[in-house]
């Protein structure tokens, strides 16, 4: 059997796959504060949320609120500069995918962090309702000096959790 066809039976296995035997199993990444990075960061989140056993649906709307959630972080924290780094961890747990984002900047006023009325007509600002309606737990937090943490967790598929 040639090598390509392992790895697609490996891969097609991955995917069918309980998370239970996926437990523990997370990606590190690094980005740049640079909007054409975001392409490479919601492809690798796509893919957990395959691993992880979402339906499409799920997957594209977990996607959406990790982009907007970075580009929060590109827009409000590093005011667009580009190459401030943005640090992710997306990792399956036994009953939860949780995304931890990580960034630099200026600490946060937390009481700022709000979503726009959903009845004014107007584009933007509605990157926290998407992220806080998708996600079932959506923390933020000031790192002191440091910079400024977004934990989201989302519950995995009833019929895949253990």
């Amino acid at each position: 059997m040639g090598v390509r066809k392992k790895i697609a039976r490996l891969m097609f296995s991955l995917s069918r796959s309980k998370p239970v035997l996926l437990a523990g199993k997370r990606i590190e990444l690094q980005m740049p504060s640079d909007p054409i990075y975001l392409r490479l960061l919601r492809a690798n989140i796509a893919s957990m949320c395959e691993l992880a056993g979402f339906c499409r649906r799920d997957s594209s709307k977990i996607v959406l609120a990790v982009d907007e959630a970075c580009s929060n972080i590109i827009r409000h924290t590093y005011k667009n500069q580009p190459g401030k780094p943005i640090y992710i961890t997306c990792e399956i747990q036994s009953h939860d995918m949780v995304i931890t984002l990580v960034d630099l900047g200026e600490p946060s006023d937390l009481k700022s962090i709000r979503s726009r009325r959903l009845d004014e007509i107007r584009p933007g600002g509605l990157g926290v309702y998407i992220i806080r309606s998708v996600m079932d737990q959506v923390t933020y937090e000031n790192l002191a000096d440091i910079g400024n943490r977004l934990v989201m967790a989302k519950h995995l598929p009833k019929e895949r959790a253990s």
